[in-house]
């Protein structure tokens, strides 16, 4: 079959949203082909349209939306007219989705290779069950799994991320469908996992026997695994080219504003403090697990200094021991010893009324801005609620959360509205003015933009900066993302298998790395070497002080 052929030709789509949405229209006037042999990379923030064509690509329509016109050419067939019986029939078997969160799309109670099977027991029920448990083992080999038949064996829990998600992919390329659709299928990995995934991804182009459209937010993704790209914007496709026609010479205005958001693999030059005040300092912390009778560090012997009004980013992949440094940091795991000091107060030696006393002095940015926050309460409750802490009148705290959400650039009238009535940059700035109510000297910013959208990520980015500048701030930014840690810190800590195996300033370890393991997540970040420059870094610089 000819590597160029036609999978999917879709044809002024339009999808409409129900009376009373933003826009009348989901999508509007899309047209856009996949061949086989090549990956068709769709990208656009958050509202505009991707998922949507994709979910209608695979005859799904969300309640609310209509089709209203257009075409959705699938090798002669119109996935538009099919009936439901005939969608069955091709999703998972000629058309096959990988999707964002590995662990929501797989059973948790029911083994690998099972789950694998059942796409056999749907469309092709008459194999063998010998030739079925053959084929699992296959794919999962395919995908590069290591030890398949223990792959196999394991539940869900038991397997990585990235592991997971090669799952995922096995489980779709069952059927050797004609079009792969991957939506965001790497935006929850560390960036090591996620260039193995790519890879396979690539892997899989060449073979010459799928069309893959792949859904994205991130230039960096499009740059390295793209054949050409197509950008949507408000439910309309702006642009649509070969990857470097649209990366080096892009048409529309809208492409040039999200390749300058894309964070740059590089650190401005900082100025250096006047002065060694440490905010935080945490010395030869260590935590121990007990694990089905063995133990297991995730802390060894961890130590590393905050200066005042610095950011020191703690970059590692997933299981390289940020998240349990974060929780002994602030007492909500019990560490094995060592010592976290907040100013000149041992946290960890604190009890009873002086660690509730204390906490406040340390504050959270969580990385889930849906999740965290509380969806029956008012943004005013919300942010009263933590300045009330500090001993505030309800009326002073109420007051208080109208400053804060101004100096987060959200509007006083924000104090009535209920968290689903936000974006997600819009509730990470919500977040981030509940930490502040509580007057921290230390904020620990946990992925808390690795949700967002690129040109978003940057002005959260920027308005962490400023509020740095204004409030002197430090901040212990935790991130599997280099080229946030390149724009956002003073100092880098590289952890792996809960060690610091470099230490420097930002500078230091991000263009003369020592460590061979930095080297290797360097190399890893995705575009590093494809994406042309990007825009300048987003580092406000306080002067040092004389």
């Amino acid at each position: 079959m000819n590597s160029q052929q036609t999978v999917l030709r879709v044809d002024n789509l339009s999808i409409e949203l129900p009376k009373g949405a933003d826009r009348s229209h989901a999508v509007q006037g899309i047209s856009l082909d996949v061949r086989k042999g090549e990956i068709l990379c769709v990208i656009g923030e958050s509202g505009s349209g991707k998922s949507v064509l994709s979910a209608a690509i695979m005859g799904d329509y969300a309640k609310g939306l209509r089709h209203a016109g257009g075409v959705i050419d699938f090798l002669g067939d119109d996935i538009c007219t099919l009936d439901e019986h005939r969608l069955r029939a091709l999703r998972g078997n000629r058309i096959a989705m990988i999707f964002q969160e590995p662990m929501a799309a797989l059973n948790p109670a029911i083994r690998i290779g099972k789950q694998v099977e059942e796409i056999f027991d749907i469309h092709a029920p008459q194999m063998p069950a010998a030739e079925r448990r053959e084929r699992m083992l296959a794919l999962l080999e395919s995908t590069q799994l290591p030890d398949p038949p223990r792959i196999a064996n394991s539940f869900p829990h038991q397997l990585s991320g990235g592991q997971c998600q090669r799952v995922v992919i096995a489980m779709a390329l069952a059927m050797n469908p004609d079009l792969l659709i991957a939506d965001e299928p790497t935006t929850a990995l560390d960036v090591t996992t996620q260039a193995q995934v790519l890879k396979l991804v690539r892997d899989l182009r060449g073979r010459g026997q799928h069309g893959i459209l792949f859904i994205t937010h991130d230039f960096g993704v499009v740059a390295q695994i793209a054949d050409r790209i197509a950008v949507m914007e408000g439910g309309r496709l702006v642009e649509i080219g070969e990857r470097d026609q649209v990366l080096n010479a892009p048409a529309h205005p809208y492409t040039r504003k999200l390749i300058a958001a894309v964070p740059a693999l590089h650190p401005e030059l900082h100025v250096p403090s006047a002065d060694g005040e440490m905010a935080l300092r945490i010395e030869h912390l260590t935590k121990t697990y007990n694990v089905g009778g063995s133990s297991v560090a995730a802390l060894r012997n961890v130590s590393l200094n905050l200066p005042r009004g610095k950011t020191l980013a703690i970059v590692g992949e997933s299981g390289s021991g940020k998240s349990t440094l974060v929780k002994a940091a602030i007492r909500l795991v019990d560490s094995d010893s060592g010592h976290v000091w907040v100013g000149d107060t041992d946290f960890l030696a604190l009890q009873g009324s002086a660690l509730a006393a204390n906490r406040r002095r340390i504050q959270m940015i969580f990385q889930d801005p849906y999740g965290s926050l509380n969806p029956r309460h008012r943004v005013g409750d919300i942010i009263a609620r933590a300045a009330q802490l500090r001993g505030l009148s309800t009326k002073d705290a109420w007051a208080e959360a109208g400053d804060l959400l101004e100096q987060v650039g959200l509007k006083r009238d924000a104090l009535q509205r209920k968290p689903r009535q936000f974006s997600g940059g819009q509730r990470q700035r919500i977040g981030i003015a509940r930490a502040l109510a509580m007057r921290p000297e230390v904020l620990i910013a946990d992925e808390s933009v690795s949700a967002l959208d690129v040109s978003v990520q940057k002005q959260v980015l920027e308005l962490l900066a400023d509020l740095q500048k204004q409030l002197n701030l430090s901040i212990l930014f935790i991130t599997h993302d280099l080229r946030v840690a390149a724009q956002i810190s003073d100092h880098i800590a590289v952890m792996r298998q809960g060690e610091v195996v470099e230490y420097g300033t930002a500078e230091q370890v991000l263009l003369r790395p020592q460590n061979s393991y930095t080297q290797t997540l360097l190399a890893a970040a995705p575009g590093a070497s494809e994406l042309p420059a990007a825009g300048p870094p987003l580092r406000l610089i306080r002067p040092a002080a004389h």
